[in-house]
């Protein structure tokens, strides 16, 4: 493989990884505010069809992304309601979302089976695109995969540098003391699961507009990627930049996938192409792994280096919910 096929696979990577950045920053963000969304598997379906189907209607790619984006933004709100207001499980709620609006894709997504509509092009950037390797590989995108990059930085400033994201800190980890200091705990809570539900859904057009156009149904190869993004969520330890780390070893392991198979051919393809969804889950059991008993026991036994080092491993790993993510608040 030469190293002009290498920058352009890359490419890929980071395009194909755009839409499932998107999901877990908008999961982060959720859960961030102590509400838990697990419609997400759902709810790129469901946007992904709508979004096309929108797209085709109006022959308008920016009405498609805004009509994700507002559908995801009206499951999320179903969640919020559920969850908030009515203090049902959120758990509960959110899983009979992602079976409701996988289903409700299918269905009403069969006219639109099949059918070409607009796809959004890659833009260059002028100079920038002219770079050895970094242009190529970074400023030849499209404009959702340019918003991807922008959106990683701008979540994590907004949630570690700015005072209203200290204070969606705040409500997800200690939202009595939020709510002492006069925040309006169910208020914020309801909004930034809006908002989070919004990214998620552009998730979904980015898919069907973007990456891989058109809509197929069942054949879409969708199904599942909102679970990835939850995984992805928890091995990021709910903080955007190590999210978005998650989402590109995804795409990159998928993309392996491909570039490796003609090389082994005695493996079944089928094998080849789910191998990203047990490694994923491997690198989610790495992030808790470290506080368990029997591993500290083992690390014992190591000579004292190569304990330290595996410690340092793992404690980089570790990562611990918001204190209040699935509880619901009581304003007095």
């Amino acid at each position: 493989m030469t190293t002009e096929q290498i920058i352009i696979g890359l490419a890929y990577v980071l395009s194909s990884a755009a839409p499932i950045v998107f999901a877990a920053i908008g999961e982060t963000i959720t859960e961030r505010a102590g509400v838990i969304n697990l419609s997400l598997n759902g709810t790129i379906l469901l946007t992904a069809m709508g979004g096309f189907a929108i797209a085709v209607r109006t022959d308008s790619l920016l009405i498609g992304f805004l009509g994700g984006m507002a559908l995801g933004s009206l499951v999320a709100l179903v969640v919020a309601f559920s969850s908030i207001t009515l203090r049902q499980s959120q758990v509960a709620v959110g899983f009979v979302l992602a079976l409701t609006c996988r289903d409700l894709a299918y269905f009403v997504g069969n006219p639109f089976m099949g059918l070409s509509g607009p796809r959004l092009p890659a833009y260059s950037i002028p100079f920038l695109m002219d770079i050895p390797y970094l242009g190529p590989l970074f400023f030849r995108q499209d404009l959702v995969t340019y918003f991807s990059f922008i959106l990683i930085f701008a979540a994590w400033f907004w949630i570690y540098k700015t005072g209203p994201g200290l204070t969606l800190q705040g409500i997800g980890e200690r939202p009595e003391a939020a709510f002492a200091r006069g925040a309006n705990v169910n208020l914020l809570r309801y909004l930034y699961v809006v908002v989070g539900g919004a990214f998620v859904g552009l998730a979904g057009p980015t898919f069907s507009l973007s990456i891989k156009a058109g809509w197929q149904g069942t054949i879409s190869g969708l199904d599942g990627i909102g679970w990835i993004a939850l995984a992805i969520t928890i091995f990021g330890g709910w903080n955007p930049l190590r999210a978005a780390f998650g989402a590109y070893l995804f795409a990159l392991l998928q993309w392996l996938g491909l570039v490796l198979q003609p090389s082994m051919p005695g493996i079944p393809s089928q094998v080849i192409q789910v191998a990203p969804f047990p490694l994923m889950i491997l690198a989610l059991l790495l992030v808790n792994i470290g506080n368990t008993e029997w591993v500290e026991r083992t690390l014992a036994l190591l000579p004292d280096s190569t304990r330290r080092l595996i410690a340092r491993i793992l404690r980089s790993l570790r990562a611990s919910p918001p204190a209040a993510l699935g509880v619901p608040f009581k304003q007095e």
